[in-house]
């Protein structure tokens, strides 16, 4: 797009999912991985802004100095349900089977929170940060129907160990409130208007 044309504009994300929603913004930008670092937080930090702290912490640990002009977008998504105490537990991918298998269960007949941090941040050192939250309501789903989506599916790389995109969400997912592509990992709509007003308070500075 001509209001992008002037800028390189690096996504440091290595799934495939966010590079797809991403093009689908007409921008020119190029992919590079961000290294594979323990997410780790404090406790004390409120469950709403995990994401976003994730998100610039990423940016802040890229492997290279930006260059001039360059805007660099990093990005995590977590799924949020609460739990029986009233805190709220996050669900992030899973690590075999059995965890899949457990994590879905969970899931079955609730609604659950997806939120997406996302960093923009340039070689001056300007960063933006903002974090889109989708409520996602599941139907129950059976023993059979879990097992079925995650051995032909192996969501193993998905945080809620789902794809909404995938057969668990055209079976099984009743209700979506909020952004459907943030659910699949990159709330694009809101990534643009935040990515207009990142240039544009460079050009009126």
């Amino acid at each position: 797009m001509e209001l992008f044309k002037d800028y390189r504009i690096t996504l440091a994300s290595g799934s495939p999912r966010r590079r797809e929603l991403l093009a689908g913004l007409d921008i020119d930008f190029t992919v590079e991985c961000c290294k594979d670092e323990k997410e780790a937080y404090s406790d004390d930090l409120p469950w709403e802004q995990v994401p976003a702290f994730l998100a610039q912490h990423k940016s802040e640990s890229f492997h290279r100095v930006l260059e001039h002009n360059e805007i660099l977008i990093t990005a995590d998504t977590l799924v949020f349900l609460a739990a029986g105490d009233g805190t709220m537990q996050i669900l992030g991918k899973p690590k075999d089977y059995d965890d899949a298998v457990r994590i879905v269960s969970l899931l079955s007949g609730h609604t659950h929170h997806v939120l997406t941090g996302v960093c923009l941040r340039d070689a001056s050192g300007r960063v933006r940060t903002f974090t889109a939250s989708t409520d996602v309501t599941f139907d129950e789903l059976s023993g059979e129907e879990i097992e079925y989506y995650i051995k032909n599916y192996h969501p193993y790389d998905k945080a809620g160990a789902y794809g909404v995109q995938e057969w668990i969400g055209f079976a099984g997912i009743s209700k979506i409130e909020g952004s459907y592509y943030n659910v699949m990992g990159l709330p694009v709509r809101m990534l643009y208007k935040e990515l207009k007003e990142f240039v544009k308070a460079v050009e009126t500075a």
